[in-house]
């Protein structure tokens, strides 16, 4: 992995543009799958090491030990889509959503169709990130300045590698590695969860092939990664099959086909309300534009 970002960013100028931009984009997201792996204690039994291999990112923008605290919160599994519990909730509270203006709205429900998610997700996420981090870092969270800083310390490399040895325009690194990368990650996280009542399970299931099951290191089979998050990504299929994930997905949060199947149900229609259900809010919002909860 390290070796195809040194190869791609050293060898830019002999690529052609569209290849260097979507290989560079692809290796971006498969490194954030990496660091997800790394999170969940792979690939070695050595946390130290797994959090130092961690800490650098071709897609800048999150420091690795925000991820990480973050996404072990998500894997409470009893508050799976809770936009209080749930750091990674796609889902607003009712009261987020009667503070927002219409433009705000207008773009949380573009932010619900795939189309939307890869185009405009990205600039979403990644500014109500660094928002929320300027916040905590002037009201002084504890160990914010300290995770900052060491960021910046080991992202300066990178950025010195890729700006001033290879010289990469910027507007391409960016789009690619920043943006593209990033996108490709939503791609994967867009139908993962979805809120169920009952017993059901809140955690999907994409069938993908390989390319894109090596992409996401089977990520894809998420309700198996909820059930068993310490399994290795390699045996994923194998817990998937003996816990009969896709069974329980298609009863709960869905089974879906691959990601083209994504795309043909809602590359421009609402995957979910950008209310969470079980706010009052969200029964409006149904009648007005119905879409699976």
């Amino acid at each position: 992995m390290v070796a195809v970002f040194v190869g791609l960013t050293a060898w830019h100028s002999h690529l052609p543009l569209v290849v260097f931009l979507v290989a560079l984009g692809w290796c971006s997201a498969w490194w954030t799958s990496f660091q997800h792996e790394l999170i969940h204690g792979h690939p070695t039994p050595n946390r130290r090491l797994n959090d130092a291999l961690g800490l650098v990112s071709p897609v800048m923008w999150l420091p690795y030990a925000r991820y990480k605290t973050s996404h072990l919160r998500h894997h409470r599994n009893e508050v799976l889509t809770d936009p209080f519990d749930d750091p990674e909730s796609y889902y607003e509270s009712g009261a987020a959503w009667a503070a927002m203006g219409q433009f705000q709205r207008r773009l949380m429900w573009i932010n619900r169709t795939l189309l939307g998610r890869l185009i405009v997700g990205p600039w979403i996420s990644v500014t109500a990130f660094l928002r929320g981090e300027l916040v905590q870092l002037w009201r002084g969270r504890p160990g914010a300045r300290r995770t900052w800083a060491l960021h910046v310390m080991v992202q300066a490399p990178v950025l010195v590698w890729v700006f001033g040895i290879c010289h990469i325009p910027v507007w391409q690194y960016v789009g690619s590695a920043v943006w593209m990368g990033t996108s490709l990650t939503m791609l994967r996280s867009f139908a993962e969860h979805r809120w169920v009542t009952g017993e059901g399970t809140r955690s999907a299931v994409v069938k993908a092939g390989w390319p894109w099951a090596l992409l996401y290191l089977n990520n894809n089979l998420h309700h198996a990664h909820h059930a068993r998050p310490t399994v290795a990504w390699y045996r994923l299929p194998a817990v998937a099959e003996e816990l009969q994930s896709h069974s329980l997905a298609a009863a709960g949060a869905g089974l879906y086909l691959g990601y083209s199947h994504l795309a043909r149900l809602y590359l421009v229609r609402p995957f979910c309300l950008p209310v969470h259900p079980s706010a009052p809010e969200a029964e409006e919002l149904r009648s007005l534009r119905p879409v699976a909860s």
